[in-house]
This record gives structure tokens, sequence and C-alpha cells, in this order.
């Protein structure tokens, strides 16, 4: 059997584990969720959902990490779907990350050599075998560039990103698998009721595929670091195109301290809850403002970079933008109306955004979720996470169960473009918790959107400014405009054409003289057929004069036609 028969029976393994692993759970979440209540037994379903489900999400987890490729994806991915599924699963895989080893230097050497057309000895004046981070696309290695690139450049050490090899058929038949669950997830009514399976997989699959375009990354990396241009907090890694293929890319080494370091950060003089605070202001930039956002907000994907002489003395360098978040100005426009709402802690107002972004359905009944959210405002409202943790956990527990029941039975839904958002934002909340345990989301919070305030004043001010104007201008000429008017009644010149009004009127009045006829012909034929059997020759006659109005109803007004 040569290496393409066993790859290809290495995928059909791959795929039949994977759909095997959904169809096994799907069975017991038949045999608990819809055979067990029919049989009055719905107490034991209800007893055992917990254990359950966890004993679901540390299965999917064993999987994930035992297959790779795009099933750890999908465990991150799960973990942010807190409005679908239940707390066992989305904790139990919030801490999955690409564990997975490296693939020999070898096979990378290999594959990057076909991708660059040259040695690797050529390419580069060194590359460090050892890999720098391995996850479950591509691996990262160290290298040097050569004297020629180097000088074209002006970059000497770089980083080398290369696919892991065959990933591209790995993610074929993840995705194949994911698309014959999607479809079973269509026919079970309690998750369709809820998201578009099928329709999930698919805004997936083209996250995925563009994730190991490495092209794709590149222009996005670019794109990132022009719109974050004048602002010197930030910072990208600069492409070298030279030495970039789809499979392969070369980034200038930005490497620095870790984000969540907080050691090697208070070593270096820097203030991690410092730290926390501008990180959530950035994150709340790439939504608001450019509309453009790093969805993979993880330690291994930012630095803290010391700046000496600088005035804050470091800013942030983002790497890794195959996973970004679009958010269409639509969308940005309800998020601003939503966060407005969130630190007013007004529940009718975070109601009516929900409704605008599409996350709540416009039938949704919202009576009992603006007097929950009132509750939840009026008990946890302006508490950070440190003080939410000093909360009675049989308090916090009981709201919690009552709040997320009542929510959980919503006509909840999430569009299009929300999936890496929600991830972005889980992200970078644990992000800034971690790096200061007082962190408080809505300090952050309220100082950004008391400026969306001023600015949706500000941009309110320039439309009524412009309406305004477009008024008067009317207004102005409009004596001028009447006495026009009234000067040519006077000479007789005016003239008014009424002649399309006619036709019209008489076309109504012929469609209603048709529908009476249709409407008698009806009558006539119905009293005909019910006087058929006691007065025989009353009902032929009937039915017989029924054809008049009939004939009228049919053929009236084709010679108008």
């Amino acid at each position: 059997m040569d290496s393409a028969d066993v790859g290809r029976t290495a995928h059909r393994a791959r795929y039949r584990r994977i759909v095997a692993f959904a169809a096994r759970e799907f069975i017991k979440i038949w045999w608990f969720e819809l055979v067990l209540p029919k049989f009055w037994l719905s107490s034991i379903s209800e007893r055992t959902r917990g254990p359950r489900m966890l004993r679901f999400a540390r299965r999917f987890h064993t999987l994930a990490v035992e297959l790779g490729g795009l099933m750890i994806k999908v465990g991150q991915f799960m973990s942010s779907r807190l409005d679908v599924l239940p707390p066992e699963i989305t904790d139990e895989l919030a801490g999955l990350q690409d564990e997975v080893p490296a693939v020999p230097y070898s096979a990378i050497k290999k594959l990057a050599e076909a991708e660059l057309g040259v040695p690797l000895d050529r390419a580069f004046a060194w590359v460090d075998e050892n890999a720098l981070a391995a996850a479950s696309l591509g691996q990262v290695h160290r290298a040097r560039l050569s004297e020629l690139d180097a000088a074209d450049t002006g970059l000497l050490d770089v980083v080398v990103k290369v696919q892991r090899p065959g990933i591209d058929e790995i993610v074929a038949v993840d995705l194949a698998a994911l698309r014959r669950v999607g479809g079973w997830l269509r026919r079970v009514r309690i998750v369709s009721d809820r998201v578009d399976a099928p329709a999930l997989v698919e805004e997936f699959a083209q996250t995925s595929l563009e994730e190991i375009d490495y092209l794709h990354e590149a222009a996005n990396g670019e794109r990132f670091r022009d719109a974050f241009a004048d602002n010197p907090r930030v910072d990208t890694p600069e492409i070298v195109w030279e030495r970039t293929t789809r499979r392969v890319l070369t980034l200038s080494d930005v490497t620095a301290i870790k984000i969540n370091d907080t050691a090697a950060l208070r070593r270096a003089g820097i203030d991690p809850s410092e730290v926390a605070d501008a990180f959530a202001e950035v994150m709340f930039d790439q939504v608001f403002t450019h509309g453009f956002v790093h969805a993979d907000p993880h330690p291994g994907n930012i630095f803290v970079t010391p700046t000496p002489g600088t005035d804050r003395g470091w800013k942030f360098t983002f790497v890794d933008f195959g996973m970004m978040a679009e958010v269409p100005a639509s969308l940005r426009g309800g998020l601003r109306t939503l966060l407005i709402a969130v630190t007013a802690r007004d529940s009718k107002g975070l109601v009516a955004a929900a409704q605008e972004i599409g996350v709540l359905l416009p039938t949704a009944d919202t009576v009992e979720l603006e007097r929950a959210l009132s509750a939840l405002f009026a008990r946890f409202g302006g508490m950070g996470f440190a003080e939410l943790a000093k909360v009675d956990p049989r308090d916090f527990k009981d709201f919690a169960d009552e709040f997320g029941d009542m929510v959980r039975s919503l006509p909840l839904q999430l569009p299009e473009n929300m999936l890496l958002l929600i991830r972005a934002v889980s992200l970078t909340s644990g992000m800034c918790s971690a790096l200061d345990p007082s962190f408080n989301v809505w300090d952050a919070a309220e100082p950004y959107a008391g400026r969306l305030l001023r600015d949706e004043s500000g941009n309110l001010m320039q439309d009524f400014a412009r309406q305004a104007m477009a008024t008067a201008n009317t207004t102005m000429g409009l004596p001028q405009r009447i006495d026009d008017v009234i000067t040519r009644i006077d000479d007789g010149t005016v003239s008014i054409d009424t002649s399309r009004l006619e036709r019209r009127l008489d076309s109504l009045i012929r469609i209603g003289r048709r529908a009476v006829a249709a409407v008698l012909f009806a009558g006539l034929v119905v009293g005909g057929a019910l006087l058929l059997e006691p007065n025989p020759g009353l009902g032929t006659t009937l039915i017989a004069v029924s054809a008049l109005p009939l004939l009228y109803a049919v053929f009236s007004g084709a010679g108008k036609r």
C-alpha cells in the first residue's frame, strides 16, 4: 500500500471517528431528552443532565486533543457559545488549547522548500530546528534572513510560520464530518429553534479556510497595521513578502513579554493593572472604531514590548491575524447602543439593543427579561470580578440559575459576524481579569461609553444641522414658488392632466364589476347544487343561469386589454 492509500485510509478513519462520536452523543440525547419524558420519566433526564453534559465535554476534549486539526478549533468555538450550550460544556472546553506535539523539522523543511522553490539554506541564513510554537494548523520557527533579503527589507531576525504537512486534507475531512453533523442538528428541534447549525458550520468553514491561507493572514496583518498606524500603543510585525506564500509566512521577530507574564511585566517596571485597562480600551477601539477585530487574543498572540523614552514606556504587539472578526457598520451601531445601555444599567435599552443587533428576535416576550435585567443590575451592577467572588455562592447560584433558565427559554439567535466577536470578547475579559484580579469591566466600559455617547450626540447635531439647512433653503425659496404658481393660475396657463387618474378609475370599476359577477356565479352554483335533490327544476335553472355572470367575469374587459 503506497503513501497515498495510507493517507486515504487514515482520512476515512478520522471521518468515521468524528461522525461516530457525534452519533453516539445524539443517541444519548434522543434517549434522555425525548424518549424518557414520553414515559413520564423526565425527572431522570433533568436529574442527570448536568453530569451527562460534563461527561460529554470531557470526552470531546479528549477527542479534540487526540485528533488535532479543526477539532480543537471546534472545542474553542463551542466554549464561546453561551447562548446555546449549557455551562457544563462551555466551562470544560474554555481551557482547550492547541495541545499537539510539534511536527519533525524534516517534514517542515520539505514543505517550506517546496513552497518557496529554493532550499532553506538559500532562503534563510539560519533556521532554528526547534519549534518556537506548535499549533493544530501550523508551527513557528525562528530564522535569520540572508544578507540580500536583509538589505532589501531592513530586517534580520524573523519568524517563519509553516503549515503542518497535510493540513489541507485534514481540514477538508473535518469539514465534511462537521457538515454531516450539522445536517443532523438541523433535525433536532431543541437545537434548530435556537441556531441554524448548517449555516454555523459554513461560517466556521469559511473562517478555517481563511486561517490556513497565509496570504490572507498577511493581508489581514497589514490592514490591522494601517488601522492603528496613528496609535503608538499598538504595533504589528512586518511582512516579508519575498518569503511568504499560501503555506509559509515570514514575519519580523517581535517576540517580547507575553501579556499574561505578570512577573516579567513587573521586572520591566510595567504595572499589569495598567496593561489590563489599556488592553480593554484597545479592544474597544477595534470593535467600535475600526470594525476589524483580532478574534484570537490569547496570551501567545499578544506581547507587551518595552519602549524606553516614550510617554507610556511600552506598547502592545499583536501577532497571528488568521482569525479576524469583521464588524459591519450596521452591527457596530447596535453594539454601541448595547454598550451605552449596559453602562447606564438601562434594562429596556439593553433589550432594544439586543433586538437591533438581531440576537433577540422581535417576537420575544421581553417583559420578564427586562425585569430580570433590572434585578441583575440592582444586585450585581458595577461589581468587578474580585467583588463578585465575595458574593455568597448560594445567592449567586440561585440568581444565576433563575436568570440562565429564563434567558435560555428566549428565542435567541447568533447573527452572522458575531461568532468570532464573542470569542474575542470572552478572551479579552479573561485576559484582563488574569492581569488584574480587581479588574472591573464597568470602570473600563463607562469612559468609553461616555465617549461614544458624545460622538453619537455630535453626529446627531450634525444631522440636525444638515436637515435644518435643507429646510431653511426650501423655506426661503417657497414664497417665490407660490408666487409663480399664483401668477400662472391668473394667466390661465396651469393645466392639470387627469387622463391617467380617469384610466385608473375605469380599471377599478371594471375590477369591481367582475368581482361582483364572480361572487354571483358562486352563489348561483352553490344554491343550484343544494336544490337539485328537493327541486331539480329550480336547481338546474340556477346552475344554467350561473353561466352568465361567469362569462362576464371571464371576458369583461378583454377588449380593453
